[in-house]
């Protein structure tokens, strides 16, 4: 679907702090990866090279809640849902759930989909991030990062999500 994307992860030792809990800012390099992943899924990609210059895409807001930690070889998977689209902008959210409980090592890959049950947070929300990116082109005269309308192949293959997907947590 043009409106969601997951993907899945196994935090590594050095994305954690002294106590083994996944840092804050680690979560953003997750939600950059996935929003990443989706493109790629698209047969798109997030930064362009052509004739007139450079076109990418700029982060004008990124936030973050937490509501459980993630440790070392905790398997999380994070969805992609798109919130919004404009013209110039896309907003994404990022559903952070653990798959496997605390302490339960992932034995090989991170691409496993589904979830494993026992513990308390295991299958359920442990942090929703949020974020905002504008389509931006660099100008190979002035080398001026500007706003632009999205490219049409960009427009034509990403929606947003239904409404009902969007805005609820589990419980």
């Amino acid at each position: 679907m043009p409106y969601e994307f997951k993907m899945t992860r196994l935090v590594e030792f050095a994305e954690t702090d002294m106590a083994g809990i996944m840092h804050f800012a680690n979560y953003f390099r997750y939600m950059e990866a996935v929003e990443h992943a989706f493109f790629r899924s698209l047969g798109l990609s997030v930064h362009e090279t052509t004739a007139e210059g450079m076109n990418g895409f700029a982060r004008i807001h990124a936030s973050c809640d937490y509501l459980a930690p993630l440790r070392y070889q905790d398997e999380v998977e994070i969805h992609l849902l798109v919130v919004e689209k404009r013209s110039k902008s896309i907003t994404y959210e990022a559903i952070f759930r653990k798959l496997n409980d605390s302490g339960e090592s992932s034995a090989g890959g991170s691409n496993s989909g589904g979830s494993n049950s026992g513990g308390s947070n295991s299958g359920g929300e442990i942090a929703r991030g949020r974020w905002t990116v504008v389509c931006v082109a660099k100008d190979r005269n002035d080398a001026q990062m500007k706003s632009v309308t999205f490219p049409a192949d960009v427009d034509s293959k990403i929606e947003v999500a239904p409404h009902e997907m969007l805005g609820t947590k589990d419980d």
